[in-house]
């Protein structure tokens, strides 16, 4: 069902409609999805087959200025405005109001003290650049430890990787350039298929043997997990333990004594004076 704009013609042919006897109005037809005529205003939704049926009353009552055409004139479409909005929570309008006085304290602060216009982020905000370094670290932080990677482990492995191209390169123009010209007497199509068989054997050759000398290394490292440590004490020693050389004798203490020592320290002890009579 279609619903279209009640216009002026439309709303004064209502008026009319009211004012015939109960038995004419009754051809006005009424479903229960049509809605109300009893006082429609311009721009009231009506349906369309509800005009059709009040230009033919109107025709039969002899209104023949009141055309179907007269009546449709200027109406459009009928759109249903959108439900109000629901009435806000206690919750938010409190949020709302707290908002507001923060805002308004906030103003009111650079109101009370400006800022110069030459000072800087920093200056206005000292941890700012700080706080947002460490957010952009802590969104863009790898989540696995597996993430962080190793900058020297990369670059050697990048650097094996080139250094294999680099001689898998060589090794192929190295052969086909051998072949090329040991067979110098040969005709051209014979010596550029010699010279294309011979690179693609040397590169399916390069390519196995570098295949097998990984899975060797898959097949060690499987093993070497195989491996348990088993970890076991040798030795152990105390700090500060007198030792026994196993005879029954123990290193015993040499104590210097204090007089020896100034004797011999006075025998090896030069003067100035004897120094320079030498």
């Amino acid at each position: 069902m279609v619903l279209l704009t009640a216009t002026p013609s439309i709303v004064e042919g209502l008026q009319l409609w009211k004012e015939l006897p109960p038995l004419e109005q009754e051809k006005l037809r009424f479903s229960e999805s049509d809605p109300l005529l009893d006082n429609a205003a311009i721009g009231d939704p009506i349906s369309h087959g509800q005009i059709v049926d009040l230009w033919a009353l109107l025709q039969d009552a002899g209104r023949d200025t009141y055309t179907l055409e007269n009546l449709l004139r200027g109406s459009n479409i009928y759109i249903k405005p959108p439900p109000p909005k629901p009435e806000p929570s206690k919750e938010y309008k409190a949020l709302m109001a707290r908002l507001r006085r923060d805002e308004e304290q906030r103003i009111y602060d650079r109101m009370a003290n400006p800022l110069s216009n030459l000072d800087t982020f920093t200056q206005r905000i000292p941890t700012g650049q700080t706080n947002l370094a460490s957010a952009f670290a802590e969104v863009n932080r790898p989540g696995q430890d597996a993430d962080l990677g190793d900058d020297d482990i990369t670059l050697n492995d990048v650097h094996r990787q080139m250094m294999l191209i680099l001689n898998v390169v060589v090794s192929i123009l190295g052969v086909a350039a051998t072949l090329w010209i040991v067979a110098r007497w040969w005709s051209t199509p014979a010596r550029l298929f010699l010279t294309m068989g011979g690179s693609l054997l040397v590169g399916v050759a390069e390519v196995a043997v570098y295949s097998g000398y990984i899975w060797h290394l898959g097949e060690a490292k499987k093993k070497d997990k195989t491996f348990k440590e088993v970890k076991e004490v040798v030795q152990t020693w105390v700090v500060g333990q007198e030792k026994d050389d196993g005879l029954g004798e123990k290193d015993e203490s040499v104590v210097i004594d204090h007089e020896e020592s100034t004797k011999d320290a006075s025998l090896r002890r030069r003067r100035k004076g004897e120094l320079t009579s030498d």
